[in-house]
């Protein structure tokens, strides 16, 4: 059965849900608040499960043209030397490639899909929905358009897709407060250098107190130079452990960072592999944001309206597992919509689907995630070491590895070997 659905928020995983939707034969709307697109923010990484559902959808060679197919995640000491390397993609025995990719470019490009596949008229910028209302098998939308006009849009189903900052989950929630800041503080940059180790590899160095996430977003330019996207995570506060501080302002992809900030504590690290100071001043562009999610919620559903990404979930960049988790919901709400008939049991089968898992991971990256791996080696030899084996049991960072992977939810092929 065909429904109007309605969905508040352009970013990339209402644009997927939408794709999803209507290829289903739903007649899809989406209300973006941007008045103007633009590709805005820095890399990102979408694990193999999510690229499976992308390639579904048609997308998996113009991911291929954008994106750099990530051939390892390598685990390092703050001086550089390799603790782990897993392994990623089919070599890493996944059924798809895992992809680092600028996130402005794959909005950009799941928008212009959107665009050609529900039309012009159904994909719309400048409006955006502040609230909800159910009037029998309808759903009332209350909107403000880029003039600040107030307007009213009708749906059979409502998908609150509008961030971290969801007006959606606000109007149901509304002593949650804000985003739980666990204390640190992310730069994020954009360089352009000479490819690294084999051009297609992320590495994450340091510790829980001072982090270096590195990685290239875009094929190797013909004057040899890669775009390298990078993150300096340092601790501000240490209280923040479990999540419970108020962040320093409002989370915004946009906020201009300062490279002074990172040189005092990021500007010894030179590693035999790359210079990372002198990644850090080639910087083309750095954004600040705080490290922060909220708790998971005991439901999602009210009525005929549900909650998609980050306004359902909200987690720390931690494992690849934010735009990877949105996509996921894109494809599992849609397919809730097509096996059962009834919209509020199809969007409880969803639910009941996502929410677990989803409010795993949270939990999950709360503890690090797999970066844990790099406090252990930093509690144990914070001056380096000479042989891994003396510091810690390869075993024991397989088993860690595996238990992760299992209980995040990492699908694999019977060939794999992580």
């Amino acid at each position: 059965m065909a429904l109007d659905i309605l969905i508040a928020g352009g970013g990339i995983g209402g644009l997927a849900a939408a794709l999803a939707l209507h290829r289903d034969g739903h007649r899809v709307t989406i209300c973006e608040a941007t008045a103007e697109l633009k590709p805005l923010g820095v890399g990102i990484n979408l694990l193999p499960h999510a690229v499976a559902v992308l390639d579904d959808l048609g997308l998996l060679p113009a991911l291929q043209a954008m994106a750099v197919p990530t051939s390892a995640l390598v685990f390092a000491s703050r001086h550089g030397q390799t603790i782990y390397e897993d392994i990623r993609g089919l070599a890493g025995g996944y059924s798809h490639p895992q992809f680092s990719v600028h996130r402005g470019e794959l909005q950009l490009m799941l928008w212009r899909e959107a665009v050609a596949h529900l039309g012009a008229d159904r994909v719309i910028a400048g409006e955006r929905i502040t609230g909800a209302r159910l009037d029998g098998d309808q759903v009332v939308a209350r909107l403000v358009d880029a003039q600040g006009r107030p307007l009213e849009r009708r749906a059979g189903v409502l998908i609150a897709a509008d961030g971290i900052h969801s007006a959606i989950r606000r109007q149901f929630y509304p002593d949650e407060g804000p985003p739980r800041w666990n204390g640190m503080m992310m730069w994020r940059g954009t360089s352009l250098a000479p490819p690294f180790l084999d051009g297609r590899t992320m590495v994450q160095a340091g510790h829980r107190r001072a982090k270096f996430v590195v990685y290239p977003i875009a094929p190797p330019r013909p004057d040899g130079l890669q775009l390298i996207n990078w993150i300096c995570d340092r601790r501000l506060r240490e209280d923040g452990l479990g999540g419970g501080l108020t962040a320093p302002g409002r989370e915004d992809w946009n906020k201009p960072g300062s490279i002074d900030d990172l040189l005092p504590t990021f500007g010894g690290w030179r590693f035999p592999w790359l210079d990372v100071p002198a990644v850090i001043q080639g910087a083309t562009q750095l954004l600040e944001w705080p490290m922060v999610d909220r708790d998971p919620l005991p439901r999602w559903r009210h009525g005929r309206i549900t909650l998609l990404g980050d306004a359902a979930h909200p987690m720390y960049p931690i494992g690849s597992n934010g735009a990877t988790q949105a996509i996921l919901d894109a494809t599992a709400i849609a397919k809730a919509l097509r096996e059962e008939h009834r919209v509020e049991t199809a969007l409880a089968h969803y639910e009941a689907e996502r929410r677990p898992m989803c409010a795993r991971i949270v939990e999950l990256n709360r503890q690090e995630g797999l970066d844990y791996i790099l406090d252990m080696v930093e509690d144990r030899a914070p001056d380096g070491f000479e042989r891994l084996e003396d510091v810690i049991d390869p075993a024991e960072v397989e088993a860690f590895v595996k238990r992760y992977k299992a209980a995040a939810g990492h699908r694999q092929t019977p060939a794999a070997t992580t």
